[in-house]
């Protein structure tokens, strides 16, 4: 089974729409034509057009982005999204994303301790 991740996220999508057209597919996800072209062809969605292909999909996000599940709490949550910018690569994004939640969790164990 291929991991599911940021960068299978557009195949997963070309696979679930099969025939159906991209524009038929992205009315029912929500989103436009063009984003889900975009998507498809490896590009990063932002995280509002990420949270609707998740959901289309039948997909975690969290799972799509590496997280481990934890059950909830009243622990403060942190979210990270990055604009699509050309020079930001998706393995430098989801670097960035990670040092910020690793951050968080850093910060959480401070907490706990004080």
């Amino acid at each position: 089974m291929t991991k599911i991740n940021l960068e299978t996220l557009g195949r997963l999508s070309v696979a679930k729409r099969g025939d159906l057209g991209v524009r038929a597919a992205a009315q029912k996800i929500g989103i436009s034509a063009a984003t889900l072209s975009r998507v498809e062809r490896g590009y990063l969605p932002d995280l509002e057009t990420f949270r609707k292909i998740c959901r289309w999909l039948n997909l975690d996000s969290g799972q799509v982005l590496g997280l481990t599940p934890t059950k909830p709490s009243s622990i403060p949550q942190v979210t990270v999204h990055f604009k699509k910018a050309p020079t930001l690569t998706p393995a430098t994004a989801q670097a960035l994303g990670q040092m910020v939640l690793a951050a968080h969790r850093a910060w959480l164990l401070t907490e706990d301790e004080g």
